[in-house]
């Protein structure tokens, strides 16, 4: 199995993850201006839609898109998903919030000729969107004491968040902070080469 990343962008949520299902997995850089792969290849031939994740299983079939990635990583480990009838459900929902409320709304930060009134806008909007998600977080997590593959998409967004000077309404920081100290985020940020140096 490979995923196709980017460092630091929304495939770092598929990389923790597949981590913290325990996969065996291959990690496939993507440069994705050029649409190359760290090994030369035509990324297009491999995702045709050009962007990241891209999952790729060992019969050859690809499957794009957080939302179905990450979903069945939840599906093979039951563990990263909310328990009981709903909570598959309840997980499609937080996923598919965090992906076109919040993650969308980013893009005025990642073209070059968006106007600064266009980036306090988006900026504006995603505080709102993660003041949303800030105050249902009653617990370690967005489902309770448990990570589910949610938190790692939630995860990803407050760190664009911070690189973008968006403030992390309370207790996201802490959140942050409680996820960076797993040992899946610790190791996909390393792998990733995101990893903040030990303090000497």
């Amino acid at each position: 199995m490979k995923l196709y990343l980017s460092p630091g962008a929304c495939s770092l949520a598929d990389h923790i993850a597949l981590h913290e299902a325990g996969f065996d997995f291959e990690r496939v850089k993507v440069d994705t201006k050029t649409k190359r792969t760290e090994d030369g290849r035509d990324y297009l031939t491999i995702n045709p839609k050009g962007y990241v994740p891209a999952l790729q299983f060992d019969d050859g079939q690809v499957l794009t898109e957080n939302i179905a990635i990450l979903s069945w990583i939840a599906d093979q480990d039951p563990s990263l998903a909310p328990s009981g009838p709903m909570g598959r459900y309840r997980l499609l929902e937080m996923l598919a919030f965090i992906s076109t409320e919040i993650h969308k709304s980013f893009k005025p930060f990642f073209k070059p000729d968006a106007s600064e009134a266009e980036k306090a806008a988006a900026g504006e909007m995603i505080g709102k969107r993660l003041t949303h998600l800030a105050e249902r977080l009653k617990d370690d997590y967005l489902f309770g004491g448990q990570a589910s593959v949610a938190d790692a998409y939630l995860f990803v967004m407050c760190l664009w968040a911070q690189k973008t000077a968006i403030a992390l309404p309370d207790p996201l920081p802490a959140f942050v902070a409680r996820m960076k100290a797993r040992p899946a985020v610790r190791l996909a940020l390393e792998h990733e080469g995101l990893a903040e140096p030990a303090a000497s």
